[in-house]
């Protein structure tokens, strides 16, 4: 008889603790999302129209600012699948500055 008082009490507390490990489990910290991609950019070759053209993305949608070190800059509005592009300018190292974020562009060798 105690025997069975035992396997009948250990089985109860078996069974509790599988019904209750769901429970702990979900109140664990959950991990943090994963963190938007990077902001890209980057510049074209020159054209034979000896301009290049400047493309990014991962941008945050809204305005944008780009600079250029020929002189060339001006504001960019990202839309909602937080890329760009800008056709025809000076080949020229250039930066995209949004927020206190900027982002230097890639690709000109001059």
């Amino acid at each position: 008889m105690y025997r069975h008082t035992r396997l009948l009490v250990l089985s109860s507390l078996a069974a509790a603790s599988l019904l209750a490990a769901p429970t702990a489990l979900a109140a664990l910290p959950q991990a943090e999302p994963a963190a938007a991609p990077a902001a890209t950019c980057s510049v074209s070759g020159v054209l034979e129209n000896g301009k290049v053209h400047l493309s990014g993305g991962g941008f945050t949608p809204g305005p944008a600012y780009v600079y250029g070190s020929a002189g060339f800059g001006g504001t960019v509005e990202i839309p909602q699948n937080g890329g760009f592009q800008i056709m025809n300018v000076p080949p020229a190292h250039y930066s995209v500055r949004q927020g206190g974020e900027m982002t230097r562009c890639s690709g000109f060798n001059g």
